[in-house]
């Protein structure tokens, strides 16, 4: 690695341990008083060996009763002071660092949450959870463990200033392998930094499994492919255990060289200073206390070596976290400054091109559109033909790279997005539910507080009230994660009903009934049709029977529009649509569509 490199490196550690000490920074008084318990356990390991050399010269040699008197008092004193200064330290330190990761985890998650729906399209959960979850949890180590690397830095100075002050030809031969402490350090950093980083990639990897094998459980029994699940986790955690096992080999290498280096200090020192006893140039309490300052002094070392273990693991999983936080190409999503708080009149889609990531054509290629209030507006189109993308750009979930939407006579960029979002109501095909009750279910995310009634007459509306009152609590039954514990019919009506309760001026239906069997299918579709009541509106579906009623049905294929007008004029003019309804009612009578007054 050249030198540049090495700069490079160093740099963005530092960036690094600045960035995860920034969120210990708004607790300034509990850090106070853990560098104050620091700085008061620090040099009790000079005043201990002190202790030593006093216990030994004048209390076992001289036999001086009052200097054992003073020896024990201190003794006790000096632990006790040390004990109750550590536990200052140890607490507020750990303490805070719980506090600066609630903090870190709060800002990632709403920056997780902000950021646009490619990012999520982008990446899959259990990696994102592993972040949040995993790696923010290692940054909590960095400034305790920081902390320590100082408190244990101080307490090498002062007993190297001691063991110098008590002898220097026996500090010479103390000393001389310091500089392999240095090399220990630097060494085994590097080397820890990299396979902490790979450590916590095989966390987010194994997260991802299991969170996968989790929510996918109906479709791993369905296939039998439990054994396959079970393969792919064994796989992973295998991976896991290995960069793990490593990650412990190395620390252990690391403290077992430390030991190695304090060893070969204590044993030169030992026949250096034996020599001197046997000569008569040194007292054995010197010499005694020399020894226990050594062992003192290569304890807090072998304990910086543990820190700097902790703060490397920290440093990796600051990486990741970081990542999300300050990366340039991630950025929130953003509206503009006009509030949409008037009734709906014309949405006017001109010359849209839409192209995903990682396409290798348009999914939108030239669509122009124009729905006017009160109408009630079908997409039908084979399966990628760019329906749900064209609809997804309306909240915009998705920006354009050509063309421009506009509401009311304004692009969609000039509203703010809540004000934007709140004017669309959308059922789709994934009845999404949260593991919360019905009434909250129906009321979520709400701009107001509605009553029961309000709830129970939407509910009553989206034909959901007579199934909702069966249930063991009523409106004030758990629904289960994803609402597991209702059918699939019985979840998208309390979808409906979430939106009937919304009220909103445009509602957007993608293939709201395409998952449903027959029966479900029929309730649902008297739902929607409470639903689109007086209510402009633009459906998406597969079925053609659900759509035939629409003023207008517009045709696509390939990202473009090929046709649009009503059914019978469609059944002549576009071969697609003529198509595709001869194949769904090929087997039945042909089905005439009902007149549909616009209200």
């Amino acid at each position: 690695m050249s030198d540049g490199k090495k700069s490079m490196t160093t740099l963005g550690s530092r960036q690094l341990l600045k960035r995860c000490l920034s969120y210990f920074l708004p607790f300034k008084r509990r850090l106070a008083l853990a560098v104050v318990g620091m700085l008061v356990v620090a040099p009790c390991g000079a005043a201990s060996a002190w202790l030593v050399k006093l216990a030994v010269d004048d209390v076992l040699i001289r036999k001086d009763v009052q200097a054992l008197k003073l020896v024990t008092i201190a003794i006790f004193a000096l632990m006790t002071l040390k004990g109750v200064f550590r536990f200052i330290q140890t607490y507020y330190m750990n303490s805070t660092g719980l506090m600066a990761i609630e903090a870190l985890r709060n800002d990632l998650y709403e920056r997780m949450i902000y950021l646009p729906l490619r990012f999520f399209n982008e990446s899959q959960v259990g990696m994102l959870m592993s972040r949040l979850l995993n790696d923010v949890s290692l940054i909590s180590q960095s400034l305790p463990s920081m902390v320590m690397f100082v408190r244990e830095l101080f307490t090498v100075i002062g007993l190297i200033g001691y063991v110098i002050y008590l002898d220097r030809g026996l500090a010479f031969w103390g000393l001389i392998v310091m500089p392999m402490v240095v090399w220990v350090f630097k060494a085994f950093s590097r080397k820890l930094r990299k396979i902490g980083r790979k450590t916590q990639i095989n966390a987010s990897d194994l997260t991802v499994v299991l969170q996968e094998g989790l929510s996918g459980i109906r479709v791993i029994k369905a296939f039998a492919a439990e054994s396959i699940e079970v393969g792919k986790f064994k796989t992973e955690n295998h991976n896991f255990l290995k960069s793990s096992v490593k990650r412990i080999r190395l620390s252990e290498q690391s403290s077992r060289v430390m030991e190695i280096v304090g060893a070969m200090a204590a044993a030169l020192v030992l026949w250096y200073g034996g020599m001197r006893v046997i000569d008569g140039n040194l007292t054995p309490g010197a010499l005694l206390s020399f020894l226990t300052a050594l062992a003192m002094l290569y304890e807090p070392i072998k304990r910086m070596n543990s820190a700097n273990m902790d703060i490397q693991a920290a440093l990796s999983g600051a990486e990741r976290v970081f990542e999300i936080l300050d990366a340039p190409d991630l950025k929130v999503e953003t509206g503009g400054i006009e509030e949409l708080d008037e009734p709906f009149r014309e949405l006017s889609i001109e010359d849209i091109r839409f192209t995903y990531a990682e396409g290798n054509r348009p999914a939108l290629d030239g669509i122009s559109l124009r729905v006017r209030a009160g109408e009630r507006v079908a997409i039908v189109g084979p399966s990628g033909s760019g329906k749900t993308t064209l609809v997804n750009l309306l909240p915009r979930f998705f920006e354009p790279q050509e063309g421009r939407i506009l509401l009311n006579g304004r692009a969609l960029s000039d509203y703010t997005l809540s004000s934007l979002r709140r004017f669309m109501g959308i059922v789709s095909q994934d009845a999404f539910l949260f593991n919360d009750t019905v009434s909250g279910n129906i009321a979520y995310g709400m701009q107001r507080e509605y009553g029961q009634g309000e709830i129970e007459d939407a509910a009553r509306a989206a034909y959901a009230h007579e199934f909702i009152s069966e249930l063991p609590a009523g409106y004030g039954t758990l629904v289960g994660e994803r609402g597991v514990k209702l059918s699939g019919g019985q979840k998208q009506r309390l979808t409906i009903a979430r939106a009937i309760l919304k009220n909103p001026p445009l509602l957007i239906l993608d293939e709201a009934t395409s998952a449903l069997d027959t029966e479900s299918e029929r309730i649902v579709q008297l739902a929607l049709e409470n639903l689109m009541r007086n209510r402009t509106s633009i459906v998406i579906a597969h079925r053609l029977s659900t759509v035939l009623t629409a003023d207008r049905i517009v045709v696509m294929e390939n990202g473009r529009v090929l046709a649009q007008g009503p059914h019978k004029e469609l059944l002549d003019i576009c071969p697609l649509y003529a198509r595709l309804y001869s194949m769904q009612f090929a087997e039945s009578d042909p089905v005439e569509a009902p007149d549909h007054e616009t209200s």
